[in-house]
């Protein structure tokens, strides 16, 4: 049996290996290491692929969300309400803009935002909501935007995690993840759907003025070489970065269909066992069924319900499978943004959560002998 990873990356390379290689070899030839003629053909392959107007490359994804903030011309003091269920970036960015963070709990069963907090939370000074699309699927995009709409809101698509996932409105409208709000950010790390091999990101919009104001935050705050006409950062995708993705990008409906299989093969492995709950998604599904398209898997979560999370994580590492714990702590609990106004009855979900959540491996790499030696050591441990 191969190695298990995590992520395998090098596997992935090889199927792409040719095309990247000669493109990165036509950059060096060429030295447009900097809004090189690769990062427009991969800002215009991506608009495509996500039916938007525009999409800004910026350096990371930290910086696509900060930058949207930005853009949207948010003021120190106003509130921004997201997920205490998730990676400290999506609130780090609100608290470097001098924003207020409004954490708010999730849904037991898709991790992803609960719409009747984000409803209790709206007070006069709130701004924005900016929903996480956890693990690979999309939040209740409807009833965000129609709370958006009726309180005169923004929102912001946390996208990190769900490129390439389809959400599927009430009316039967089809929209890609990132494409449904004021406007979306996404990262490009390496490990993601649509990994980059080094850092980048992207923001994406339909909002003409909007793109143009975020084209200028990126670049310093310059249209024009030496105006700066707003007040902006230095967060660009390198030519390199823009080359492997592009190299990526015509895969990436092949690559998160490879990880629904392994995800179906996990949650046939795992069905009838009574301390494990597999990923459930948004059409309530367990992530077997053949037509299911809203979630992408950027993660495989399973919930441990017999309070042998730790242990079983300490069992897999000495049995050579990696895993993750995502989140094991809240964000309301974490030194930098606890708030008197929190109480912890309000984050029931989110704290059980942390004690319960385990990521299985996951990519495009994986066989059948891997996934029957995961399934097979989770189950044994946990029925012994």
């Amino acid at each position: 049996m191969r190695k298990i990873q995590m992520v395998d990356l090098g596997g992935q390379y090889q199927g792409i290996k040719e095309q990247v290689n000669d493109a990165i070899a036509t950059i060096m030839e060429t030295s447009a290491f900097i809004n090189g003629p690769e990062v427009h053909a991969f800002q215009k392959d991506l608009e495509t692929y996500l039916g938007v107007q525009h999409v800004i490359p910026c350096a990371n994804g930290t910086d696509a969300l900060q930058i949207a903030m930005m853009g949207l011309g948010l003021q120190p003091g106003d509130e921004v309400i997201t997920a205490d269920f998730t990676f400290a970036a999506t609130v780090e960015v609100i608290a470097l803009l001098q924003l207020t963070p409004v954490l708010v709990d999730v849904y037991p069963d898709t991790f992803n935002i609960d719409i009747a907090a984000i409803e209790r939370a709206i007070t006069p000074k709130t701004k924005a909501i900016v929903p996480v699309h956890l693990f690979g699927q999309c939040a209740d995009m409807d009833a965000i935007m129609a709370l958006a709409k009726k309180h005169d809101l923004f929102v912001i698509e946390d996208n990190a995690q769900a490129i390439g996932a389809n959400y599927t409105s009430k009316n039967g409208t089809k929209q890609k993840a990132g494409a449904i709000g004021h406007v979306g950010a996404t990262s490009f790390f390496p490990s993601k759907n649509l990994g980059a091999y080094g850092d980048g990101g992207a923001i994406f919009t339909n909002d003409d003025a909007l793109a143009h104001t975020l084209r200028g935050i990126v670049n310093h705050g310059m249209y024009e070489r030496y105006h700066h006409d707003v007040v902006g950062v230095n967060s660009r995708l390198d030519s390199i970065q823009a080359a492997v993705l592009r190299a990526k990008l015509p895969k990436l409906d092949e690559y998160c269909n490879k990880r629904r299989e392994a995800a179906r093969k996990y949650s046939k492995a795992f069905a009838g066992q009574p301390h494990i709950v597999v990923p459930k998604t948004v059409n309530g599904c367990e992530g077997i069924c053949d037509s299911c398209d809203c979630h992408v898997f950027h993660q495989y979560t399973l919930k441990i319900t017999n309070g042998k999370r730790d242990a079983l994580v300490k069992h897999l590492g000495e049995k050579g499978i990696p895993c993750g714990v995502y989140y094991p702590i809240p964000l309301h609990r974490q030194k930098a943004y606890r708030d008197e106004r929190y109480r912890e009855a309000d984050f029931s979900v989110t704290n059980e959560l942390s004690q319960q959540v385990l990521s299985l491996p996951m990519h495009t790499e994986l066989d059948d002998e891997q996934i029957g030696y995961i399934t097979a050591t989770v189950i044994g441990f946990l029925n012994e």
